[in-house]
């Protein structure tokens, strides 16, 4: 039977990528798509998620939700993925008459099938954090919730030390690691490993399924900016590691820790605390990916692709 799943996302490169291998995993039913703002801000990614899925257009069409347009960012990340978050292609999107907010549709889902549903944050944690502390009782309804941020040992991308989806909204990461739901988190030294060259152009470019045409469409793009910015011949694409973390967590090894947030530092904020000592009060919130065999994750977003619609 498949996993029910509701993804909070950014698009983001990485996230359309992540969010094509969801809706093409057979392991996975996608219940509902949500937009947060981070790498665009919430009006440019609720669009972005609207957009993606009519292109497309999967058997089975997930609940899409909108960001809060006033949700409060620090950062965004449009000099990577372009000024509309997705390279630079413009993909039309039919107007929809009522939008719906991310945190009721995330509220609802849960409700509608308690103890079911995974939650997997690729973005910044806003959403989530507002569904764990204004409904107490979705934090206990959840199966699981795996949120793509913070770093253990490798330091910061956004800043020398904080991760982006931590910094943009470091008070929501807070309250997600202290929220005492079962979180799985996918750090970014598990994430920058998700990377891939050419090939992966190649093998989108030499089929037709409306998946592989997009992503040939979208994925050019992407390649030159991180050419023009890193210096790579490759792209890394974060976001996968969480989707593949619902659909494969044999690929993974984890460990339980204690984790927080500088919500006040100077030059810190944003930046994640992993207490990683033995210690008799130590009392672990989060379970944190350590180990990921990438040859592995790299052979099942091809295998998924190979089948998508």
């Amino acid at each position: 039977m498949p996993r029910k799943i509701i993804l909070d996302m950014d698009p983001g490169v990485d996230d359309a990528v992540a969010l094509c291998l969801a809706l093409a995993d057979p392991g996975l039913e996608v219940v509902a798509v949500t937009a947060t703002g981070g790498n665009v801000g919430p009006e440019q990614a609720s669009r972005n998620v609207q957009a993606i899925i009519e292109r497309i257009d999967p058997t089975r069409w997930p609940r899409i939700g909108a960001a809060d347009p006033l949700q409060p960012l620090r950062s965004d990340a449009r000099d990577l993925h372009g000024p509309n978050g997705l390279a630079g292609i413009e993909l039309p999107v039919a107007e929809k008459a009522n939008r719906h907010a991310s945190v009721k549709v995330i509220a609802d889902e849960v409700r509608n099938a308690s103890g079911e549903i995974t939650l997997i944050s690729t973005g910044p944690m806003t959403n989530v954090a507002a569904v764990l502390t204004l409904e107490p009782d979705i934090a206990r309804s959840l199966r699981q919730v795996i949120v793509l941020g913070g770093s253990v040992r490798v330091g910061g991308n956004a800043t020398p030390a904080a991760e982006f989806n931590a910094y943009c909204d470091p008070g929501a990461a807070r309250e997600v690691f202290q929220a005492g739901a079962s979180i799985v988190v996918v750090p970014l030294d598990i994430s920058e490993q998700m990377v891939f060259g050419y090939d992966l152009l190649e093998f989108v470019r030499a089929r037709t399924s409306r998946t592989a045409t997009f992503l040939a469409e979208l994925l050019p793009g992407f390649y030159r900016a991180y050419r023009e910015r890193f210096g790579m011949e490759g792209v890394c694409l974060h976001d996968i590691a969480a989707v593949l973390f619902a659909t494969n967590p044999e690929l993974f090894a984890t460990d339980l820790m204690h984790g927080d947030v500088e919500t006040a530092g100077e030059l810190t904020i944003g930046a994640t605390v992993f207490d990683r000592r033995s210690r008799p009060d130590g009392k672990p919130n989060l379970e944190v990916a350590v180990r990921v065999d990438v040859a592995a994750a790299r052979n099942i977003l091809f295998r998924v692709l190979e089948n998508a619609c």
